[in-house]
């Protein structure tokens, strides 16, 4: 029984509930909606529940789960024309009670799900109605909606598509082209597709909310990630907030018709590291792992969206074949009819029947009566045929026109014409139709979600500092709990430190309250993945006779809370010097050995950056084959800084070194990047992949402390335009360029040593327009602090500032 029922239980689900038809796109559900929608369909709104209870009658389940399905396919806003609550994708509030929302069918699915004539029907569940086995949908309706279902022993997620990309990518296969097909969201958002794999199994999206600065305190979250909500949103930040991974005062939801989510933050944090956190440790950023199933001959099918295009275009392709043909038949049929109509009337054949005594006679008068005009008819005349012209009434007769019985004719034939050509170019005539349809439907359907490559954030460069380390060294014990003994540094709880002891042991582990690494502890620190950038000095002494060795290394990759050796592994060894470097600075140490008689040189110095950087397990060079007595610092030395080339992309509005944006130039430790915004704020920062750069920056490049910046600005205190020339005399905050007053606006700004620039006027009414001004801004003014007012070059508002960075307001 098991076997055998739960099987069918199986087969049943997969089937009949969860998995969508690559047919129509439509689970069943949602198939026997529309179908219950279209029977009740009089141009007017019904009440969904009413709508819920006539789908009844062909779908076996109770009414919640009916009214669920047809609230989602309404709030995809295509195919459902909607009255009423039904909730909100933003905030995730639920749809109105059934009884109070109305409903009734779009234009849209009016025009492309239905055609009775080539669909095929099978009886309800109980035998008492037909429905569809599947719509004649006309359109890739599955990828435009998407699909989520879990079945028995398999599930399905397609994500939704943009209508009009859809559109143009079955154009592109129609004509032979190559397509790309990639997620579009109604909650737009910002998407990373570079491991979509075409919608199949095993590849995955990234979606994350649309987050700009407001001002240094506060963020606005703009648009949401798909999957998410207001709601479980705010969530996820009061979650991470609560556990110390980022640091906000408050937030503020003020969503409506649009999603505006205000984070406000203390003074003091950071707004672009807050920016990076909410992607790292909230539903800011989601991952999204897709699965292409269909059910197609009753059978799932795992599938890429770009082959499920393909297929719902041909099968687009053969409906509108089939449509045609059908429409040809009828015309056929109706052309038919009027010939034999016109030579019944025309050669008064109905006055042969006036003599004959039986049903008969009067079928057999009318037959010998055509025969003679029938050879330019397409085919046999039947005895339906002959049946139906008795039905003809004596005033249609008596009123035939021969005239106008020839342009009826002559109209069904062109309409064959039209016809039959498009049968002949059917691909020609399938490319017009789904023209038609983005001119008809797609002009208020634009893509929402915004695709650009995502830079990876690493959460432990922008986790809040929310615990403290300490070690006793001695016992061996490290953690977050131990604050009587020695304080190590600040850290997050998601951190990984790395231990060094006397006798040579390394191991990485994740921090926890108390935990015991290996006693005589010589070093802590946080780990970094991947860091080939700290080295490790290092001095020991191991191996037989007691020979020492000198080391510099590097850790990168290592299996935590595995102990490494970083000797000869020998019982008696240990450290007698070690350093860590964060920017491989090296010393020079004086050395000291143990007096013996064999020994002439028991001191000596020894230089570090003459040791080359290898990896942890190497052995090291030899030191002395004697005993040391003591090691001690003599010099410190620093190694040049290693400059880094960063590129500003204006698409992620963030920095990076994939070479993609405009490059700033190459950077060493102390350099920092000039930002200055439309608003007139400008500031100075170092240049770190988690940097946000506002959206209506207009200069970002590589800070010259010595780069004169000239700006003309529009004071809206004094109504008057003024020009100024100034340096950037401090660093440690952001600096208003421009008055305060809510009207003052910056008109043009460079950094060009000498730059010259052209005033033009605004043209008063019905006044000639004042000539325009050409200024040699070095000759203008002097250079003066950055919060002088400057000189006056205008008296009023200006049209605009030729030449520079800005040109009205164009950047």
């Amino acid at each position: 029984m098991y076997q055998n029922w739960f099987l069918d239980y199986a087969s049943y689900v997969i089937l009949e509930r969860a998995i969508p038809a690559i047919a129509d796109g439509l689970k069943p559900v949602q198939r026997r909606i529309l179908h219950a929608m279209k029977e009740l369909d009089d141009g007017r709104y019904n009440k969904v529940a009413n709508i819920v209870g006539h789908t009844m009658q062909y779908h076996p389940h109770g009414d919640v789960s009916i009214a669920d399905a047809m609230t989602q396919m309404g709030q995809k806003e295509l195919l459902i024309d909607m009255q009423g609550n039904w909730g909100n994708i933003f905030t995730g509030d639920s749809a109105a009670a059934s009884r109070y929302i109305e409903a009734r069918l779009s234009k849209f699915a009016s025009d492309v799900v239905f055609s009775p004539k080539v669909t095929h029907w099978q009886l309800s569940y109980d035998g008492r109605k037909k429905e569809p086995i599947n719509l004649p949908i006309k359109f890739p309706l599955l990828l435009v909606q998407g699909a989520e279902g879990i079945a028995v022993g398999l599930s399905t997620k397609i994500l939704p598509h943009n209508f009009n990309e859809l559109i143009d990518a079955s154009v592109k296969h129609l004509k032979g082209k190559s397509f790309d097909l990639y997620p579009d969201f109604l909650t737009g958002g910002i998407l990373d597709v570079s491991q979509y794999n075409d919608g199949k199994r095993g590849g995955r999206v990234r979606v994350r909310a649309k987050i700009e600065i407001l001002d240094r305190k506060t963020l606005v979250i703009k648009e949401i990630p798909f999957s998410t909500n207001t709601s479980t949103l705010i969530d996820s930040i009061l979650k991470a907030n609560d556990k110390g991974k980022i640091k906000i005062n408050k937030i503020e939801d003020n969503t409506s018709a649009e999603v505006e989510i205000l984070v406000h933050l203390p003074s003091g944090v950071s707004p672009d590291k807050t920016i990076a956190a909410l992607y790292a440790f909230t539903s800011c950023e989601v991952n999204i792992s897709p699965l292409g199933c269909v059910i197609e001959d009753n059978k799932p099918l795992f599938i890429g969206v770009s082959e499920v295009l393909k297929k719902s275009t041909d099968h687009t392709v053969e409906l509108l074949k089939r449509e045609l043909e059908i429409q040809l038949e009828e015309l056929e049929q109706q052309w038919h009819f009027l010939s034999l109509e016109r030579i019944f009337i025309a050669h008064r054949i109905y006055r042969d029947i006036e003599n004959q005594d039986s049903w008969q006679g009067v079928i057999n008068a009318i037959d010998e009566g055509l025969k003679p005009h029938i050879k330019k008819l397409k085919r046999a005349v039947t005895e339906e045929d002959i049946i139906k012209l008795t039905e003809i009434k004596i005033k249609r007769i008596s009123k035939f026109d021969a005239n106008k019985a020839n342009q009826k004719i002559e109209s069904v034939e062109e309409e064959m014409q039209q016809i039959e050509y498009h049968l002949k170019n059917l691909i020609d005539f399938a490319i017009a139709y789904f023209n038609e349809l983005k001119k008809k439907y797609g002009k208020d359907k634009k893509r929402a979600t915004k695709i650009i490559v995502f830079d990876d954030i690493e959460a432990t460069k922008v986790v809040m500092k929310n615990a403290k380390l300490f070690v006793n060294r001695k016992e061996g014990f490290v953690g977050t709990a131990l604050k009587k003994d020695e304080f190590v540094c600040n850290c997050s709880d998601i951190d990984n430190i790395i231990t060094f002891t006397q006798s040579g042991k390394m191991m990485v582990s994740k921090i926890t309250d108390k935990q015991f690494i290996c006693k005589d502890i010589i070093h802590i620190d946080i780990f970094k993945k991947g860091d080939r950038q700290t080295t490790y000095n290092m001095i020991y002494e191991g191996g037989k006779g007691g020979r020492s060795y000198i080391k510099r290394f590097f850790v990168s990759g290592i299996t935590r809370d595995k102990e490494y050796d970083l000797t000869q592994g020998g019982a008696n060894s240990k450290v007698l010097y070690f350093s860590a470097n964060p920017n491989r600075e090296t010393e020079v140490v004086s050395v000291y050995l143990r007096q013996t008689g064999k020994v002439k040189n028991v001191n000596w110095d020894v230089d570090f950056s003459q040791i080359d950087i290898k990896g942890r397990q190497v052995r090291g060079n030899l030191f002395s084959k004697y005993p040391i007595k003591k090691i001690t610092v003599k010099e410190k030395r620093k190694v040049e800084t290693i400059e880094r080339s960063f590129w500003y992309d204006k698409t992620t509005q963030r920095l990076n070194n994939q070479k993609r944006g405009v490059l700033l130039g190459k950077f060493s430790e102390k350099d920092r990047v000039l930002i200055i915004s439309k608003s007139g704020i400008l500031r100075t920062v170092l240049p770190e992949f988690t940097t946000f750069i506002e959206k209506d920056a207009v200069v970002v490049e590589k800070w010259n402390p010595e780069k004169i910046i000239s700006a003309i600005y529009y004071d809206g205190n004094k109504k008057q335009c003024f020009a100024k020339r100034f340096l950037i005399e401090k660093l440690e905050k952001e600096e208003k360029i421009i008055t305060a007053h809510h009207d003052s606006n910056l008109e043009w700004i460079s950094t060009e040593k000498s730059p010259v620039v052209e005033i033009e006027y605004i043209k008063p009414r019905n006044k000639t327009a004042k000539p325009n001004r050409k200024i040699i801004l070095e000759e203008f003014i002097t250079v003066k602090g950055i919060s002088a007012l400057g000189n006056q070059v205008a008296k009023g508002k200006i049209k605009r500032v030729k030449s520079g960075l800005i040109q009205g307001n164009k950047k």
